[in-house]
């Protein structure tokens, strides 16, 4: 249902972008009849949107994580204008000089950053919102309803991070989920458990024993997978009675 309401959402940008370029009927496609300019906007717009999918999760992962938002904003607008400006010159036709593809570009790329702006703004709003929707809740109940709905009376153990996604692990078996570990540490931040580390998080309910191996301390899991608790967290591990 997620995948559903995902793909429902990226083609209402897609077609909602479609239909404003359109009508404002930018790059001189005024003279244009509109199903034309509808077609080629739209298409333009799923370029466009169809890259930011595969751009804008890698600049917004924990890697970058210390980069300034403006600054990531500006790389994915950059990175997206390229295929969009060749969809330009496909519908267009050409050839063009240097100097106008440079001049296009620059079109482009404008108007990347205002969308990628604006796509960042309402993010933030609709994180803001989903935060002040789940104050009131259990933050365990709330973050399994993000797994299929097997795992959802399952036991949290654990959370770990795997390039952009996350791998949950329960107490029915592992999931991996699309989300930054990141964002579900802020979720889990009323739940009964740590960081333990840059790439996971534990609940205190899915710690079954813990050991030391050459001086540094892991945390074993019931399926006896073991979590290292590395030196910048090993402080408050202890504090939280985690290791000893």
């Amino acid at each position: 249902m997620r995948i559903v309401t995902e793909i429902a959402k990226f083609s209402g940008i897609v077609i909602g972008l479609g239909l404003l370029f359109s009508w404002l009927g930018v790059y001189d496609t005024g003279q244009v009849p509109f199903y034309k300019r509808f077609v080629f906007w739209t298409a333009t717009m799923a370029v466009g949107a169809g890259s930011s999918v595969f751009i804008a999760p890698y600049m917004w992962s924990d890697r970058f994580e210390a980069w300034p938002a403006p600054f990531k904003i500006a790389i994915v607008a950059f990175a997206v204008s390229f295929p969009v400006t060749i969809v330009l010159f496909v519908f267009n036709g050409g050839p063009y000089s240097f100097n106008h593809t440079l001049i296009q570009f620059v079109y482009v790329l404008i108007i990347s950053l205002i969308v990628s702006t604006g796509m960042y703004v309402a993010h933030v709003f609709e994180e803001a919102k989903a935060v002040t929707d789940e104050a009131s809740t259990d933050p365990l109940a709330a973050f399994m309803e993000r797994l299929p709905v097997k795992f959802r009376t399952a036991e949290l153990h654990a959370i770990s991070s795997e390039d952009h996604y996350l791998r949950v692990h329960t107490s029915l078996g592992e999931e991996m989920i699309l989300m930054r570990l990141a964002d579900a540490v802020r979720e889990l931040a009323g739940a009964d458990g740590l960081q333990v580390h840059r790439s996971w998080w534990v609940a205190r309910q899915g710690i079954r024993d813990e050991k030391r191996v050459d001086g540094r301390s892991l945390l074993v899991l019931p399926s006896g997978t073991e979590v290292p608790v590395s030196r910048s967290y090993r402080a408050k591990a202890k504090e939280a009675g985690l290791i000893r």
